[in-house]
């Protein structure tokens, strides 16, 4: 590689943004629109997920092909939801890429709710649900 193509490419890397990107603060403000709250580019998970919902452990990241696939495993390995978005996607497509995002959040309490109630089976516990209003 001559010095002129690397010092061309080396410009054109520079100006590559790794966060904060348009697409990126456009599924931000839906989901807090729609009252989901995340922490961004979160470093205490393999592969620094661009956005992840802690409180349903899902996590969104958009970075290399070569990557995801390993990303994905670890993060499913020890208990993660991983939805991925291409960015053309959330921006044609905003509206479906947030309905994945809470279809998913409904999915895992579903699950959640599914295990709970199988465990009280199992153990015996009568557990009344809470009807949401304080004595």
């Amino acid at each position: 590689m001559s010095k002129e193509n690397s010092e061309t490419r080396h410009k054109n890397m520079v100006s590559i943004k790794s966060r904060d990107t348009s697409i990126e603060v456009k599924l931000r403000k839906m989901l807090w629109d729609r009252g989901i709250r995340y922490r961004k580019n979160y470093k205490a998970l393999p592969g620094s997920p661009d956005i992840v919902l802690t409180k349903y452990r899902i996590a969104k990241i958009a970075r290399n092909i070569d990557r995801d696939d390993a990303v994905n495993k670890q993060l499913i390995a020890i208990g993660w939801t991983v939805l991925r978005f291409w960015g053309r996607d959330i921006l044609k497509y905003p509206d479906e890429c947030l309905r994945a995002v809470e279809e998913t959040i409904f999915e895992n309490e579903l699950r959640q709710y599914e295990s709970d109630a199988e465990r009280r089976e199992e153990t015996g516990e009568d557990v009344i649900p809470d009807s949401g209003t304080e004595e």
